[in-house]
């Protein structure tokens, strides 16, 4: 009798170790790159300017709030686009990579029905061109910083780096779980426009973060602004970019970021975040792990 050889099964239970599931991830690391670059093809397909799209994105926001905010409005905040650029670059990252993650595995439902590997690499995609789009719109903030001769302050810009790290991890935290959720709750997906729609206003990227925080900090409520783990953040990236602490003199300052305040500050706030989005991180995956099951009958 001749004997069949079967190529292995990957058994998939809500049992699986979390450790097995972050090798696999690993093992198909050719796969997320190779998901990545197709997510990026997809997107500027037949396009003439290609990814000249993401760097007009922040440059037409720069443009307009600098003409609304700060020739119409007269705010008193000193190169108002370089403000919202240094905010903004973070948001951007976070906001258009989860709403893609989100609807990433419902719209690869062909695949994941045939095809076998880890199915979280399809959200971590998302993350991953969104990065590359993070990079290309950061080439607009160094031209702005250029042009503008903004001073930036080398320390705290370093700062930036695990800022980022921080961010993709709570990103990816997200990303997972939401991608999964969307299966079985289509809701969630256009949900999503509403709840990132309210925490972009409860994140200070607009306004400055002290014109909140000097007025809940003399209630003693300022420690609520950090329950939005964004604020830690986009804080970095802007004492890091922006640089001004407050403008004006004399009866007409206006405070702008945290005053009186060291790196140490900032690495608290950022290292708090960060410890949580582990947390969420390892929560997600094995929330995926549980709901994985049923995903080719949902879809």
């Amino acid at each position: 009798m001749s004997r069949t050889k079967r190529a292995p099964v990957r058994v998939v239970s809500s049992r699986t170790g979390l450790s097995r599931r972050l090798a696999e991830i690993w093992d198909y690391r050719e796969l997320l790159v190779g998901l990545v670059r197709k997510e990026l093809k997809v997107k500027y397909k037949e396009s003439v300017l290609g990814f000249l799209w993401s760097m007009l994105n922040p440059l037409l926001y720069l443009v307009i709030f600098t003409i609304v905010f700060q020739v119409l409005l007269r705010n008193n905040l000193p190169r108002f686009g370089i403000y919202l650029l240094s905010g903004l670059l973070a948001w951007n990252l976070f906001a258009n990579s989860l709403a893609a993650a989100t609807t990433s595995i419902t719209a690869n439902g062909s695949i994941v029905k045939k095809v076998h590997f880890p199915r979280e690499v399809l959200p971590l995609a998302s993350v991953g061109a969104g990065l590359v789009h993070f990079f290309l719109q950061a080439l607009v903030l160094l031209a702005a910083l250029a042009v503008f001769r903004h001073p930036v302050d080398p320390a705290y810009l370093l700062m930036a780096l695990p800022a980022l790290a921080v961010l993709v991890v709570l990103l990816s935290a997200l990303a997972i779980a939401l991608s999964v959720v969307n299966v079985y709750f289509r809701d969630s997906q256009h949900l999503l426009e509403l709840v990132l729609l309210t925490w972009f206003w409860l994140t200070p990227i607009v306004y400055p973060y002290r014109l909140v925080a000097d007025h809940l900090g003399g209630s003693g409520r300022g420690w609520l602004l950090f329950l939005n783990p964004m604020v830690s953040i986009v804080l970095v990236f802007q004492r890091g970019i922006y640089n001004v602490i407050e403008s004006g003199s004399g009866d007409s300052i206006t405070p702008i970021l945290p005053a009186g305040v060291g790196a140490g500050w900032y690495l608290w706030h950022l290292a708090l975040v960060g410890a949580v989005s582990v947390v969420l991180l390892l929560g997600a995956l094995r929330l995926f792990s549980r709901l994985e099951g049923n995903l080719a009958e949902e879809l």
